[in-house]
């Protein structure tokens, strides 16, 4: 996709995060509108382009991946849903922005994530939860002796970057009819599989810089990202 000069990411603004350092403090309605056209241009114009940008460089990695710069694609929406939640503030404070492969819906397909908030940076990579039909069909994989053998050492090796963590188990037991002593057993503990970096906000933020500085992360999970594209996580 070509962009106009005005249009190319050329970095965000040091007002972007001063945007999510205000909105934790004022997060009301009245407040965001009041100050929705900072909004607009320190966040969503340049997060659009940011999507063009990194999207292209990801193709790389997975020409197949999905880099939509609209709101509830790769953009998630700054609107919280409070229908069933104690807590009735109606804005996050965060920018979500994904790259999915795959058929199903975005949140059920492998991808690769960035979220900022107003003090950290996260990039990560994998699904955050496995639809309830595509559960059973990643633990059988995981102990497929060759699927399995490959996933092992895939996680051996994202297990050595630095500050990489991997998401939280979720189940307590070993489900009926898996073997608890197979040497990656303690993955069926997991109903969503992720690793990511958190770090400060870099300086790399504030320019064309930060292209390269996450796409350097995201080439480094992309392994993970390969093996649930290989097992079709994101068709089932």
């Amino acid at each position: 996709m070509k962009m106009s000069d005005r249009q190319k990411f050329r970095g965000f603004f040091r007002e972007t995060v001063g945007f999510y350092e205000q909105l934790k403090k004022n997060n009301t309605k009245p407040w965001f509108d009041a100050h929705k056209n900072d909004y607009e241009a320190f966040v969503m114009e340049p997060a659009k382009a940011f999507v063009v940008a990194l999207g292209d460089r990801l193709k790389s990695l997975s020409p197949q991946l999905f880099a939509v710069p609209k709101v509830n694609k790769s953009l998630f929406r700054i609107n919280r849903d409070t229908r069933f939640s104690f807590d009735k503030r109606p804005f996050k404070t965060n920018l979500g922005i994904f790259f999915w492969e795959g058929i199903r819906e975005r949140m059920e397909c492998p991808g690769f994530y960035f979220h900022l908030e107003a003090d950290k940076l996260l990039l990560a990579g994998g699904i955050y939860r496995f639809p309830k039909r595509a559960l059973d069909h990643y633990r059988r994989m995981v102990v497929d002796p060759e699927h399995g053998q490959r996933f092992a050492e895939i996680i051996t090796k994202i297990s050595k970057i630095k500050g990489c963590e991997l998401g939280e188990k979720h189940f307590k037991r070993i489900p009926a009819g898996y073997d608890p002593s197979h040497p990656n057993a303690e993955f069926l503990l997991y109903n969503g599989l992720h690793a990511g970096i958190t770090t400060g906000i870099p300086e790399e933020f504030y320019s064309e810089k930060l292209v390269g500085y996450c796409w350097k992360i995201f080439n480094a999970l992309a392994p993970l990202h390969r093996w649930l594209v290989s097992i079709r996580l994101g068709q089932i």
